[in-house]
């Protein structure tokens, strides 16, 4: 019998970060063992995720004290994509369709990066890490990326950078000449997220790239020297907890620094959600449906993996015995089997930016398409500042980028 047999994984804790109240907890004076009791008592929680979040929460406070008032985080976005997965409801454009977006997009955000860079310069507030995501920011030609990084390594002062991380998620994205221009520029964590190691599953969710190209891709960037980041997704259509464990096994045998165990999101704007529950030859002027293709009386594609329910403790079991360790995790709204998504690492190999975002320890400077800056104060406020998500629109808030810039120079002024 298994824990879904008689508990919610999480109880009565639906936020984004369990992990806040075993936080709480700790920082009060109970020690771990009190704070797993109060978990499984109070709020309901399963045996085996109050276990794992004491484990976070415990390892992101003794991260917490490493940091200093004027650590902050940089984000840069890149909402540029090859194909846009099944599962995905992030903000992506195609790169090939909308090629002609780049170039202003590329000028539009070297300026926020250079007029953010004066603000944080001026203000001594210091750089601790870089994450460039998306999208998938290989998407882009090996020259729009050297342009784009060249202008953030001479804008910021990134001598102070404990990581700086690219998203080179879509593993057909790769190539030897954006790595030269990534590792050249001090990239030193790279994400290579296949998300399923079954071919067969790949194509169903539609990934662009086959196993093969995963595994040339893993090789290319060792020869670099950069750590790896490798995502895989419990729960995805097509998909056994026999496939899954098949996925895990082939991962943890590369041996990446960085294993993200994602369990999948039914998110409302996917192309699995809106194929399957929109009803069928009704359009509204709302719903979208004049952009899809449906036939009628079709049967509907399963939504998710029935073994769903088991394929996170099958993850977790076999990333311990290989010395993995938790050190951050967040939930999802519509997260299957009530499950979470969790960050392993080997000793030393934690990605501070992930813990940055989703502790909000410190500040995170966010540019770029889809960027959402959040500005952390000293008693633990936190302001959010939005830029436009999609390219065309990003490249027209002149107006609006002056006054999230405002806003940026009076928290900086005032810490």
């Amino acid at each position: 019998m298994t824990t879904g047999d008689l508990y919610a994984p999480w109880g009565s804790l639906t936020g984004i970060r369990p992990t806040k109240v075993a936080e709480k907890l700790l920082i009060s004076g109970l020690d771990a063992c009190s704070v797993t009791d109060a978990l499984i008592r109070d709020y309901f929680v399963s045996p085996e995720r109050a276990d794992l979040c004491v484990e976070v929460a415990r390892f992101v406070l003794d991260f917490k004290n490493s940091l200093k008032s004027r650590d902050i985080a940089l984000y840069i976005g890149i909402p540029f994509c090859t194909t846009r997965c099944d599962y995905c409801s992030f903000v992506s454009t195609d790169a090939e369709r909308s090629f002609d977006l780049i170039e202003p997009f590329k000028k539009t955000l070297i300026k926020e990066i250079t007029d953010s860079a004066k603000i944080v310069n001026e203000s001594d507030l210091r750089v601790i890490s870089v994450y460039m995501g998306g999208g998938t920011p290989t998407a882009l030609s090996a020259d729009d990326l050297d342009d784009i990084m060249t202008a953030l390594g001479s804008s910021f002062d990134l001598t102070g950078s404990r990581e700086y991380t690219v998203e080179a998620g879509r593993p057909d994205t790769i190539t030897k000449q954006k790595l030269d221009v990534m590792i050249r520029h001090g990239a030193d964590r790279i994400c290579v997220n296949p998300q399923s190691m079954s071919d067969d599953v790949l194509s169903a969710i539609g990934r662009a790239h086959n196993t093969d190209d995963i595994y040339r891709s893993v090789e290319a960037v060792r020869k670099t020297g950069a750590a790896i980041n490798m995502d895989i997704i419990a729960g995805l259509p097509g998909d056994t907890l026999e496939g899954f464990t098949e996925s895990i096994d082939k991962v943890i045998e590369l041996k990446p620094e960085n294993i993200t165990i994602h369990t999948l999101s039914l998110k409302k704007g996917s192309r699995i959600m809106l194929e399957n529950t929109m009803p069928q030859n009704k359009h509204t002027k709302n719903d979208r449906s004049d952009r899809l293709k449906f036939i009628p009386e079709a049967p509907l594609a399963p939504l998710y993996s029935d073994d769903v329910n088991e394929m996170p403790d099958h993850a977790y079991a076999k990333l311990r015995e290989k010395f993995y360790s938790p050190y951050y995790l967040y939930r999802q709204k519509y997260i299957t089997g009530g499950f979470e998504n969790t960050g392993w690492c080997l000793p030393g190999y934690e990605g501070i930016y992930n813990i940055c975002m989703m502790e909000e320890f410190c500040t995170v400077l966010a540019l770029g398409g889809g960027g959402v800056t959040k500005l952390v104060t000293d008693d633990g406020r936190i302001r959010r500042i939005f830029n436009a998500k999609y390219p065309r629109e990003y490249v027209m808030m002149d107006e609006k980028m002056k006054e999230n810039l405002g806003r940026i120079k009076e928290y900086a002024v005032s810490v």
